[in-house]
C-alpha cells in the first residue's frame, strides 16, 4: 500500500512567522513592560486582532475550546495580561485520528496599552471562542485658557 505524503508549502512560511512574532511580537515580556518577576512557560499564543474605535481599544482573541471561567486577564503598570489553557480532548480511540493540528496547553500574552487606556473600565466577553476585551479610553481633556492679568 502506498502512502500518501501531504506537503504543505505554507509550513516553512508559517513557521518563520510564528518565529518572528515570538521574537518582535508582544507574548511576553519585551523592553519597557513591567515584569512581575513570574515566568509563564507557553504551549501557544492565540492570535489576537486589535482595533481602535472612536472610544475605545478592542482586541478579538481566538480562543476556541477554551473555557471563558479559566480565562484570566489582569491589568497592571499599563500591561494587560491574558493567560489560560485550552485543555486537551481525552478519548478513548485515538487510532481514528489521522492528524490532530489542534494545539493544547497554556497560553500567555502580554499587551502595553497606552496612556490614554482607561484600566478601571476593561470589560471582557467571550462568544463562540472569541474572546471581546474592551479597553475605554479616558474622556479628553480639554484645554483650559488661562488668562494673563497685569
Amino acid at each position: 500500500m502506498l502512502a500518501t505524503i501531504h506537503r504543505d508549502p505554507w509550513n516553512l512560511v508559517n513557521q518563520w512567522r510564528r518565529d518572528i512574532d515570538r521574537v518582535f511580537g508582544d507574548d511576553g515580556p519585551s523592553e519597557g513592560v513591567p515584569s512581575s518577576g513570574e515566568v509563564t512557560a507557553a504551549a501557544w499564543a492565540p492570535s489576537v486582532d486589535i482595533k481602535e474605535e472612536d472610544g475605545a481599544y478592542v482586541l478579538h482573541a481566538d480562543l476556541p475550546g477554551v473555557d471563558p471561567k479559566g480565562i484570566e486577564l489582569d491589568m497592571e503598570k499599563g500591561v494587560l495580561t491574558m493567560r489560560g489553557e485550552r485543555k486537551a480532548e481525552t478519548t478513548e480511540d485515538k487510532e481514528n485520528y489521522r492528524r490532530v493540528e489542534r494545539v493544547t496547553g497554556r497560553f500567555y500574552r502580554r499587551f502595553l496599552l497606552p496612556d490614554t487606556a482607561d484600566a478601571e473600565n476593561i470589560s471582557a466577553q467571550s462568544l463562540n471562542g472569541v474572546l471581546e476585551v474592551r479597553i475605554p479610553k479616558q474622556a479628553k481633556v480639554l484645554p483650559r485658557r488661562i488668562t494673563v492679568s497685569n
